[in-house]
């Protein structure tokens, strides 16, 4: 879902790299990982920042709902005190209205991606 021109890899393969065996070694412990995680959600959540107003870029709505999705998985997996000093709370979290719409999609779409794939890599 990148931009046209964009040079900017899709969100998957980020958090894919994570695991990636060519950037760790088998010594990565838990809490490196979940540092890694926490920095790509920091990321995400930053350069997704005034989302709700930007209905024409719906990248920024997926990159939102992928690191909301990263957020939720990590909660789930007894990692939410960490969460919370990460990044705050999300506005369309409590919301969520807009799931019919293109943008609403992408955002939806990418937070099942960005719990899915972040339960595979923990």
């Amino acid at each position: 879902m990148a931009a046209a021109g964009s040079t900017r890899l899709p969100v998957s393969f980020a958090l894919s790299a994570v695991r990636s065996p060519q950037l760790i070694d088998s010594a990565m412990s838990d809490a490196d990982l979940l540092d890694q995680l926490l920095s790509l959600m920091t990321e995400l959540t930053a350069e997704s920042e005034g989302y709700l107003d930007r209905q024409d870029d719906p990248q920024l709505w997926y990159n939102r709902g992928y690191a909301n999705g990263m957020a939720a998985a990590l909660r789930e997996l007894g990692h939410g005190e960490a969460v919370d000093r990460t990044i705050g709370p999300d506005p369309y979290d409590r919301a969520r209205d807009q799931d019919h719409l293109p943008w609403g999609k992408a955002y939806e779409h990418g937070r099942a991606l960005g719990a899915k794939e972040t339960l595979e890599v923990m």
